[in-house]
């Protein structure tokens, strides 16, 4: 048997502390040996209980069989229960004040059942061997804010289903066999996973969590999600979690009024209550529940060696007033609007994680201009490797959904961006949120007809892959889907019958392999350094420009992008070195799906000493409609 798992005085004072980083693997359910006897340890926070008992299948759920005995002035209760063994259902039957009486799930339970059940399942998380050691080795030797971070943003109970087998999810397994070797093929670095923990709703797409530490039972076992990553790993990709220590939901078998009393969130509803979402908000004050969630951030790391955590709804943690009127609100103790004790908590998360794990990322879904996010601690940052530029992605598809004939009274949308491009370590989302609730696909927000559409779509993608920013693309978007993304059915692959949708799909696969072989696109991407601009002002030919370099001076990129459906014959622009000039892309080529206007790809200029756009040499070449060229200066 492994180290008994009983709590120590040690850890409870930890646990009190709320510095118990690892409390998973003492609180909850451990099987283990006591006395020459087999069967599970069972423990549970419930501080303000009368009474507490375990029930489960191993005692037809009668509370009397087993109650549980509290451990003095730490507010856990434990029990040992011989017989119990893995795969056993229990739950927590507690007694508390005022005639409260629920059957609560084990906030620490490695598994649970299948919804619409809620108990939670004995599991033994030892066992498993791990063959990626190469991958975690070179994980924590790469510099991720100078290397390519290309991911891809997956529901894995929509990517892909079986209709003939009554519409039902992938597994795990399944996910492993199919979707690693898809991911790979289209060149992504990361594949970014919709929370996977457990939720008894499956409109919530799992950001209403009930099980930090255990992976939904919709696709299968503990072992098969390590399965699942574990071949991620073999072939090179990461995997990153959403995960959601914002809020969590009110269901009676959940966190919420646990031990008949607001144990997990704050009582007044001022501070405890999302009305926007109907859920709760965690009380980070209170050390057990800010170390329940710390817990639960090592515990993913550790136990599932995952490479990242992208912490979903930053901006409702950050401000105390977030969504709420005058009045439905409390000042923090100075009187102002942040909620000193989650960004204490983000700070603290971010300090242990990194620490403890290197090379593993952490990514705020922040929308609000709050200050530092992505810098350092050390320099009075939040200590996230990157925030999502919601920014960035909110101007430019208003810029992409105009018609060409106005864009050009609208150029200010797509160069915006670049007047805060360097404040934060950014990433560039086109999530999940852009392609539902009536905000149309990526490709139908385009105007124009069929062709254009098309047209417009290799435009964004391009600008987006040369864009200052790692990059993150949900699922289906590369295919060109015309519905919005539903979560209750497969993506439609069908659509790869069809030639633009092929083509499209086959520009992006171009698009990966271009950004991670290319420094000139990822080495410098968080300040003035790597991006300069050759012409932003040509807006009555609706016409942008910029150069993107590499550490290295050798490595030097042009982008130009024609915005409107008019060919523009004869374009020069200006440059900042002499030299030859390969075209390495024309998004317009027959091979993406264009009407192969332009120059071809491979074709080599000679930049002229001909000074333009305040650039001492240029070259001039016919812009295609609606077409982007990316021009790479040859190494003599």
């Amino acid at each position: 048997m492994e180290k008994r798992p009983k709590l120590t005085d040690f850890d409870l004072f930890l646990h009190g502390q709320g510095t118990h980083y690892r409390a998973y693997e003492k609180l909850g359910a451990h099987p283990l040996e006591e006395n020459g006897e087999h069967g599970v340890y069972f423990s549970v926070w419930a501080p303000n209980a009368e009474n507490v008992s375990v029930i489960g299948s191993f005692n037809n759920w009668e509370a009397w069989i087993h109650e549980m005995k509290r451990i003095e002035n730490s507010g856990v209760w434990e029990r040992f229960i011989p017989g119990a063994k893995v795969g056993d259902q229990y739950k927590f039957e507690i007694k508390g004040p005022n005639g409260f009486w629920a059957q609560k799930a084990d906030p620490y339970a490695f598994e649970t059942e299948l919804r619409p059940r809620t108990a939670s399942v004995v599991c033994d998380l030892s066992g498993y061997e791990w063959n990626d050691g190469a991958w975690l080795e070179k994980r924590a030797q790469t510099n991720w804010h100078k290397s390519p971070v290309s991911i891809y943003e997956l529901h894995p109970g929509s990517w892909k289903r079986m209709p003939e087998e009554g519409n039902r999810w992938l597994t795990y397994r399944e996910l492993a066999d199919q979707l690693v070797p898809y991911v790979k093929e289209m060149g992504h670095t990361h594949i970014e996973l919709l929370p996977i923990t457990e939720h008894p709703y499956d409109g919530s797409w799992g950001y209403q969590a009930t099980g930090y530490y255990a992976p939904t039972s919709r696709f299968g076992f503990p072992a098969d999600f390590r399965y699942f990553v574990d071949c991620c790993h073999q072939v090179g990709l990461g995997v990153i979690l959403d995960w959601v220590p914002a809020h969590f939901p009110k269901d009676a078998h959940g966190l919420g009024y646990f031990d008949g009393t607001h144990l997990y969130e704050h009582s007044d509803p001022r501070q405890g209550e999302h009305m926007d979402w109907g859920t709760l908000i965690p009380n980070y004050g209170r050390h057990e529940v800010s170390g329940f969630l710390l817990s639960s951030a090592v515990f993913w790391a550790e136990e599932y060696h995952l490479d990242g955590l992208r912490v979903d709804a930053v901006a409702s943690m950050l401000y105390l007033d977030y969504s709420r009127n005058e009045g439905q609100w409390i000042p923090n103790r100075y009187g102002g609007r942040e909620n000193l004790e989650a960004i204490e908590f983000l700070k603290h998360f971010n300090s242990l994680i990194h620490s403890q794990y290197p090379g593993f990322l952490t990514f705020a879904e922040e929308s609000t201009a709050f200050p530092q996010v992505s810098h350092p601690l050390d320099q009075g940052g939040l200590g996230f490797d990157f925030k999502w530029n919601m920014g960035w992605m909110n101007d430019t598809l208003t810029y992409f959904s105009k018609d060409p004939i106005h864009r050009k009274y609208h150029q200010g949308d797509l160069t915006f961006s670049m007047i805060y491009a360097f404040t934060e370590n950014f990433i560039l989302p086109f999530s999940h949120d852009e392609v539902v609730h009536g905000k149309a696909s990526m490709l139908d927000k385009m105007p124009g007809d069929m062709w254009q559409k098309f047209a417009n779509m290799r435009l964004l993608y391009t600008y987006m892959f040369t864009h200052p920013g790692k990059k993150l693309l949900f699922m289906g978007c590369e295919i060109g889907q015309w519905k919005e993304w539903d979560s209750e059915n497969s993506l439609d692959w069908n659509l790869l019958e069809y030639e633009p949708h092929q083509k499209l799909q086959r520009l992006l696969k171009i698009l990966n392999r271009l950004y991670i072989s290319e420094p000139a696109l990822y080495g410098i991407e968080s300040s003035w350094e790597g991006f300069d601009w050759i012409d932003f002002q040509d807006a009555e030919s609706s016409v942008v420009s910029y150069l993107r370099k590499g550490e290295n001076p050798e490595d030097v990129m042009a982008v130009v992008l024609n915005l409107t459906p008019t060919p523009r014959p004869g374009y020069r622009i200006g440059l900042p070195v002499a030299g030859n000039w390969e075209l390495i892309l024309n998004t317009d080529s027959y091979e993406c799906g264009g009407s192969d206007a332009g120059p071809e790809e491979g074709s080599v200029y000679d930049a002229h000493h001909l000074p333009w756009h305040g650039k001492e040499f240029s070259l001039q070449f016919d812009l295609p409609p609606l077409g982007a060229l990316v021009l790479k200066l040859k190494n003599s």
